[in-house]
């Protein structure tokens, strides 16, 4: 069967950047999951797209010409009872059918042997013919609709509506289409999609082509035609690719290095076709402004790389990745150095300007920003936190009159003019202010640091006030807006409350590193924040059992955490009995360990035998078995090893060392083997039943103190 490679092109005008990666990947996609549906593929078919500023594009091998035949379902004749007389023989119904669907000389003896089939449909015997295969369609017939599937399946951000040429017809796409290419191999497929007909011919470069159309030969010819004749590299992912080495080639020749910023990369690659990287610099006086505010304007505002130092300070230089390349690109270098600089003078400017009022003359403006019309406005909030602050401090040791004052001030740059321009800098120019104001340097660090999202990287704990205000603020969050019924669904969260339980999590287990060594010293647990936290909140406010779900809230969220660290049945072992929050790590790590030891399986399987048997029991169980009750040697051996295990368990377990109290029920293995082979736990006798069930009662508390043992049983 002929075979070819194909290639689709939508020539546009300017794609939005920020969903061009998306748009090119999904259009090429869908288009080859049309083809495959409609059998035009080879198994050897392979998919490559392409999307620049003004094209989405699909090159796909192996396509065929004709769709590859399919099988038809059997046709329903008659019934059998009906189709066939008593020998078997067809009857004259079933011959004349036959005859109707061939010719009045048809073989009937080779149709009924190779065409006619004998079924069972609901009890009853039905004459059916197999139809064979169904011819295959041509691919010009059947591409048109696969192609406009594959456009009204985009996600388009925003819909354009634009007229045709002949000035009647509207068309619905994210941008005006202008061109179509669909080539099979060297030919042209005769489709039409968006009011356009397909050719062979599309459009390069805006200013470097060496023509304005081009006109491609074949579907693989398109990448080197567009490169050398139209100055267009069409890959996403090779020009990202080029910036990239540019951009580490121009800093290093420097000695610098460019700022990192994936977002950026792809916006900038969805805005040129042939990068050209070029150095800029603006004056050093802007230095003095806070290089986050810079960098930010210089991204956000100008697509430019701003250029770090080998200490990560800011310099006064940026990256350029410029969409032309001329001989001498000292206009272009200079017309970027002066658009950058009104953007670097305002940010100076609100710089300046913020700094003539104090962060806590800002304060009583809070009572005029509105939080949430459920919770009131910001100083209410303000105060809420201040409270849970006060609280979390007396329990974990930091200053409370610092994280108080921390808490103060948190919110106050909300009210300044460098936050109202760039609301990311939220916190950030808060520490900034802080430390012009003269605060101490634990309560600006604290204001910094609330807003980061990337605590993952945070080894220790280096300013208890920032953990206190962490805390503080991220379970304000979480029971206000739980409380309201605005708790997450699917993958809405408008409140970011997985991230803020994320934040508590990372703050528990700092906390637990901080006070490893003296276990006591820790005085913060996460049932009694949650309720303080409840209680600062205004009667009537917050409805629902909040507390326990958004306990449970914090738990599986880092039970999601944690599974791919540890795997699931490692996770559901630990978060069995909820341990409290700092040590549900250390825990993991435990029940990983204790996983690998050969006794591992046999331990976890009887654990889960003891567990179904207490579960069973009738009335209470007790706690300690007699030993004067005891009629065989397992169980007077089972008793004996847990009297020397056990203290040595539990030993392990107060001091912190979960790994080494799990390793000692290794010892276990032999006797609960031996008990549960030679003892009958559900002996008639009701005294013998009840002091066997509360041996087993004993082992079971031993073993599970960590974790439950038996979610490890296979």
């Amino acid at each position: 069967m002929s075979t070819a490679n194909l290639l689709v092109e939508l020539f546009t005008e300017e794609l939005p950047p920020k969903a061009l990666k998306k748009l090119g990947e999904a259009f090429a996609k869908k288009l080859f999951e049309g083809l495959e549906l409609n059998d035009f593929l080879e198994p050897s078919a392979k998919l490559t797209n392409y999307a620049s500023p003004r094209r989405l594009a699909a090159h796909i091998t192996d396509v065929r010409a004709i769709s590859e035949p399919r099988p038809q379902p059997p046709k329903t004749l008659m019934p059998a009872s009906v189709g066939l007389d008593a020998d078997g023989r067809p009857t004259a119904p079933l011959l004349k059918r036959l005859r109707s669907m061939y010719h009045d000389d048809v073989d009937i003896e080779w149709l009924m042997r190779e065409r006619v089939i004998l079924v069972e449909e609901g009890g009853k015997k039905v004459l059916k013919h197999e139809e064979g295969l169904a011819a295959g369609s041509q691919l010009f017939i059947r591409l048109g609709g696969a192609l406009e599937d594959a456009l009204q399946a985009l996600p388009i951000p925003k819909v354009m509506s634009y007229q045709l040429a002949d000035g009647w017809t509207t068309v619905n796409f994210v941008r005006p289409v202008h061109g179509l290419v669909v080539l099979h191999g060297a030919d042209v497929v005769p489709v039409s999609v968006l009011g356009l007909e397909a050719g062979r011919t599309t459009q390069g470069h805006r200013f470097e082509a060496k023509r304005a159309r081009i006109t491609l030969r074949d579907a693989d010819s398109y990448v080197s035609q567009l490169a050398d004749e139209g100055a267009v590299i069409a890959s996403f992912a090779e020009r990202r690719a080029e910036i990239a080495r540019q951009l580490a080639a121009a800093a290093s020749s420097l000695g610098l290095a460019a700022v990192e910023d994936d977002a950026l990369l792809d916006e900038v690659t969805a805005l040129v076709e042939r990068p050209n990287v070029l150095v800029g610099q603006f004056e050093q006086a802007f230095l003095d402004v806070p290089q986050e505010c810079l960098i930010l304007t210089m991204k956000a505002n100008q697509k430019y790389f701003p250029l770090l130092d080998a200490a990560g300070k800011l310099t006064n230089r940026f990256l350029i990745v410029s969409n032309i390349a001329p001989a001498d690109a000292s206009a272009v270098i200079g017309g970027n150095e002066r658009v950058v600089r009104p953007r670097l003078a305002d940010a100076k400017f609100f710089y300046d300007q913020d700094r003539k009022k104090t962060l806590e003359s800002r304060v009583p403006g809070l009572a005029k920003v509105v939080y949430h019309n459920k919770l009131g406005s910001q100083g209410e909030r303000v105060e809420r936190v201040r409270a849970i602050a006060r609280w979390v401090a007396e329990r974990v040791g930091a200053d409370v009159r610092l994280a108080d004052r921390a808490a103060l001030l948190a919110k106050a740059d909300l009210l300044t003019d460098m936050v109202g321009e760039f609301p990311e800098l939220q916190g950030i120019m808060g520490g900034y202010y802080a430390r012009h104001d003269g605060e101490d340097e634990r309560v600006a660090q604290a204001i910094a640091d609330q807003y980061r999202v990337r605590r993952d990287e945070t080894g220790a704990v280096s300013n208890l006030v920032s953990e206190v205000l962490q805390i503080a603020d991220r379970i304000e969050t979480l029971v206000g807006i739980w409380g309201i019924g605005l708790k997450p669904t699917g993958d809405k969260d408008p409140f970011a409350l997985r991230r803020h339980a994320l934040s508590v999590i990372k703050s528990f287990q700092l906390l637990g590193a901080l006070f490893a060594t003296d276990r006591d010293g820790l005085r913060l647990k996460l049932d009694d924040l949650i309720e303080y936290a409840l209680s600062v909140f205004p009667a009537g406010v917050l409805a629902g059992n909040v507390a326990e779900e958004v306990k449970l809230f914090i738990y599986e969220r880092n039970a999601n955490q944690l599974t791919p660290m540890f795997g699931a049945e490692t996770v559901a072992a630990v978060f069995a009995n909820l341990p409290p929050l700092h040590e549900i790590v250390q825990r993991c790590r435990a029940v990983d360990e204790f996983a690998k030891l050969p006794e591992a399986p046999s331990l976890a399987a009887a654990n889960k035998r003891v567990a179904n048997l207490l579960k069973k029991a009738e009335g209470a169980v007790g706690e300690t078995a007699d030993p004067a009750r005891f009629v065989g040697d397992a169980e007077k051996a089972l008793f004996a090893a847990l009297g020397e295990i056990a203290p040595k368990a539990d030993a392990a377990f107060a001091a912190g060392d979960y790994t080494g109290s799990l390793r000692q029920l290794a010892a276990l293995k032999t006797p609960v083997d031996a008990f549960f082979d030679a003892v009958m736990v559900n002996a008639d006798d009701p005294a013998l039943r009840a002091n066997r069930l509360a041996l087993l009662n004993q082992l079971h508390q031993t073993m599970n103190r960590v974790a439950d043992i038996a979610r490890l049983a296979a």
